[in-house]
């Protein structure tokens, strides 16, 4: 096999027929695996650090937000660097490396918690490690993005994303069960001794991190030796970075930090809020629950996209999600009194599908916006050019977009964390969310799914 495409043209029916369809798919179904993956380290620290008090550690609870917080700030940050990285190395290349490179946090996790002596600078280095996976999701969707013609685009990032989202709902019901069970055995070390409500039992919180291991090394070698580098997908930084003058690559990472940005960020906080305002449930049984919905939502959403446009499916997405809001406003304790657990994890687990139909949307609507462009800006020029330009441009939009999206990962926790801290409960983030989807309702119609919008998409 080739593992570098001399010809690549999946607008090309007879190509993609006879060729391009087997080798994206390959490509696409190789890819998955390693952003679940991704996903899984990235977010393990939203179900470490609700154990950590349990086996002794003695970090305060705002210590214990940030820790929940900082992969999804570090990881925000690489995305953008990640964002251009495959026309710069190449999608076979970059997945290999960039996949082998979990392995860091990983392990480092499974030995740093072994010793209750451990710093928290130490935890809140291997935190920041943990966004290595977070990065991730900007190369492998721009290296996806170049394989699928423009009509199966939608469905195509939908499937990568949100299968790769999936990671999130993975690591949070599999840890638990690795903690507790013991899965690896005494490879790993001697469990720790915890006692809840005078029980005595044993954790092996290290697995939280060792589990991974073999999947990730398995991923790497897979990565390698079945993708495809794109030969004519090549570009330098400079020429990406004509992205930064494009209008609409700065008002789609604005949707899409309510998208992603939701998504991730209430999977990161969702535990520590759900202990904080309902002591008595505990978090991790039921944590899984949201990433879970929103992942699956998320192929579903693209799919949809493709049929109904991404813009018309962003919009009404952006009007639940502050319908949902609300409802979560509705079930929460009020001064300590009242609340609703059942009611505000179902008005969660709507807002988590929600965002996942909203990140396949926005998706949907940037390679639609960029490729528009570039037919606008340049008729009678050579096809197979004008899609390729407009193809290299999405990819690196698409990264940008998830890049500053993740940000949410970092701002929703730590928005709850500080409305706690200012008010007692998180009512006044909530109220902050509801205005931001609001304007996202707004530039939304305005831009792109009025009639006579400037961007119909």
């Amino acid at each position: 096999m080739a593992r570098v495409l001399t010809i690549w043209n999946p607008e090309d029916k007879e190509f993609w027929e006879k060729e391009g369809k087997a080798i994206a798919n390959r490509n696409l179904w190789i890819s998955i695996p390693a952003l679940l993956l991704a996903f899984s380290v990235w977010m393990v620290w939203s179900m470490v650090v609700v154990k950590l008090p349990l086996i002794g550690f003695k970090f305060d609870t705002n210590q214990l937000f940030w820790l929940a917080a900082v992969p999804a700030l570090s990881g925000a940050t690489l995305r953008i660097f990640y964002s251009f990285m495959v026309p710069i190395f190449g999608g076979r290349r970059w997945t290999a490396i960039s996949t082998a490179s979990l392995l860091i946090p990983a392990i480092g996790i499974g030995f740093a918690v072994r010793e209750q002596t451990t710093s928290y600078t130490i935890m809140l280095i291997l935190a920041l490690l943990c966004g290595l996976g977070g990065g991730n999701f900007s190369s492998s969707m721009a290296n996806i993005s170049f394989f699928f013609p423009k009509a199966q685009k939608g469905t195509a990032l939908g499937l990568n994303a949100g299968l790769g989202n999936l990671g999130v709902s993975v690591m949070q019901f599999l840890i638990p069960l690795a903690i507790t069970a013991g899965v690896l055995g005494g490879v790993c070390g001697d469990p720790q001794v915890c006692v809840v409500k005078g029980v005595t039992t044993n954790l092996w919180l290290q697995n939280a991190g060792f589990i991974w291991v073999p999947f990730i090394v398995a991923a790497t070698i897979a990565a390698w030796f079945g993708m495809n580098d794109i030969a004519s997908a090549k570009a330098s930084f400079k020429d990406q970075a004509v992205i930064f003058r494009r209008k609409h690559n700065w008002l789609m990472c604005w949707l899409y930090l309510g998208t992603f940005g939701s998504f991730i960020g209430f999977a990161a906080g969702f535990a520590l809020l759900t202990k904080k305002l309902f002591p008595e449930i505990d978090p991790t049984q039921y944590a899984f629950l949201g990433p879970l919905v929103g992942a699956i939502a998320r192929p579903i959403g693209g799919w949809i996209s493709d049929k109904l446009g991404g813009a018309r499916v962003t919009f009404w997405t952006f009007i639940a999600m502050v319908l949902a809001v609300c409802g979560v406003l509705a079930f929460i304790p009020h001064g300590g009194h009242g609340g609703n657990f059942f009611g505000f994890l179902a008005m969660f687990l709507i807002l988590f599908t929600l965002t996942g139909v909203g990140n396949a949307s926005t998706f949907r609507m940037i390679p639609v916006i960029y490729i528009t462009e570039h037919q606008r800006a340049v008729e009678g020029r050579n096809e197979v050019q004008v899609n390729m330009d407009a193809a290299k441009e999405a990819a690196a939009a698409l990264g940008f977009a998830g890049a500053l999206g993740a940000y949410g990962g970092f701002f929703i926790p730590k928005s709850f964390g500080t409305s706690i801290a200012a008010t007692g409960g998180p009512d006044a983030a909530l109220y902050g969310f509801i205005i931001f989807y609001a304007s996202c309702i707004v530039m939304t119609w305005w831009y792109y799914s009025r009639k006579n919008a400037e961007m119909p998409c």
